[in-house]
């Protein structure tokens, strides 16, 4: 097994206490031991570098030009799956309806990864981790897209992959997993019931786990999207990026990868983050501001951030709290219609979780909260082609006609 030796520590985001990584780790042993399934877990490792070093090494071309790999907890670019996951485009939109905007707006499209969502980046690292230090069995709990991220993942590397999923999951992302080799596992009750069962198996089998802020990689995976949103608008910070909440994982490495760059002294100040969740499924935004966490059983149609317990609940809360983030939520309606504007005005068709980030977007438009000639980034996290379903109600498919050129005449005269 290689090791990663001292690149990095794990820090606890309820105690400060520090963790070598000489060892597999996932939550801190002191703080996780009164964890319950009814509450958000204590505990969650945030995972941190040598700054002080690191900055005299180089600015940020040094580090682009290494693959980031000093502020990755692997130790050979190599080890990552052989597949374009991340450099993703980034898209200006200049109006919306034929309406200018006041402000510049930018898409980041994640659906463009190699299983179209965001989650590539964090089970790729997963991977890499895994490959490096004698793993060859990853297991998750997913309602659907980490699923088939760690599932395509394994399949590039010939690795094993075992998914737990919801009996409710969309379809179309079970058959993805299914495809791509992986072994399925349908749970009867919800992603929570999954993840506890996956944690389990974990410890029974010896298995690495890659789930949701429970492996501190996640957030190290995601966080490489704010190295290319830095470098896409001409190595500047944005002020606001929207981006969509369940576990608040995506939430936390984006907030994660801003950060480094604070640290290395590369950027002078942070984004205005907004989390967005759906008004189904606020277990994390209702509770941010709240000392007592409250759970209500969600319901939402954007299945992917449908969460009872959020799992990175104190690491999200204490980034918004640190750096001023911002929250809102949105219908479900709200989510659907911003579906729709969103493929019609750009040609991109975003799930419904990444839709949520838009509608976000659109409500702090219709409130004037966007200054005039201010930079605002929408995170778009995965293709709608994963849930059709969710949008069955508003497809009008026509009737349709004979072959003939009159009744064609007719329909557009």
């Amino acid at each position: 097994m290689k090791r990663t030796g001292n690149k990095f520590m794990y820090r606890c985001v309820d105690c400060g206490k520090e963790y070598s990584n000489e060892s597999t780790m996932y939550l801190c042993p002191s703080c996780s031991t009164g964890n319950t399934s009814a509450a958000p877990p204590k505990g969650v490792l945030k995972t941190m570098y040598d700054y002080n070093s690191l900055i005299k090494k180089g600015d940020f071309s040094y580090h682009k030009k290494n693959h980031f790999i000093e502020l990755l907890p692997i130790l050979d670019i190599s080890s990552m799956p052989q597949s374009r996951v991340g450099n993703t485009p980034l898209y200006m939109l200049n109006e919306l309806s034929h309406k200018k905007l006041p402000f510049r707006l930018f898409l980041k499209d994640d659906s463009q990864n190699p299983t179209f969502s965001y989650k590539d980046r964090a089970s790729a690292l997963v991977s890499a981790f895994a490959k490096e230090n004698g793993y060859n069995t990853i297991v998750a709990a997913s309602t659907g897209n980490a699923g088939s991220s760690l599932a395509g993942m394994c399949a590039i590397q010939q690795q094993k992959a075992i998914v737990m999923v919801p009996e409710t999951a969309p379809v179309a992302k079970l058959t993805q997993i299914i495809m791509y080799g992986a072994y399925i596992v349908p749970v009867k009750g919800n992603y929570d019931d999954a993840f506890d069962l996956s944690i389990e198996a974990t410890q029974e089998f010896g298995w690495y786990n890659r789930n949701t802020a429970y492996n501190p990689l996640t957030v190290e995976g995601k966080k490489t999207a704010a190295f290319e949103i830095f470098e896409q608008l001409d190595f500047t910070v944005p002020d606001r990026i929207f981006i969509p909440a369940g576990d608040g994982v995506i939430l936390s490495g984006v907030y994660k990868g801003f950060e480094d760059l604070l640290k290395l002294g590369i950027i002078e100040k942070m984004p205005v983050i907004v989390m967005v969740q759906s008004e189904g499924s606020d277990n994390l935004s209702r509770n941010i501001d709240s000392d007592v966490f409250t759970m209500k059983p969600s319901s939402t149609i954007a299945d992917s951030i449908s969460v009872d317990i959020p799992r990175n609940f104190y690491m999200a809360k204490q980034f918004i709290s640190n750096y001023h983030g911002e929250h809102i939520t949105v219908t479900d309606n709200k989510i659907i219609e911003a579906s729709k504007l969103l493929a019609e005005n750009t040609g991109i068709f975003a799930e419904p979780a990444a839709a949520t980030a838009f509608a976000g977007m659109l409500a702090y438009t219709d409130d004037n909260l966007l200054a005039e000639n201010s930079v605002n980034v929408v995170m778009l996290t995965g293709s709608g082609l994963k849930d059709l379903k969710s949008v069955e109600k508003i497809l009008n498919i026509p009737e349709s006609i004979d072959p003939d050129i009159r009744k064609l005449k007719h329909l557009f005269k």
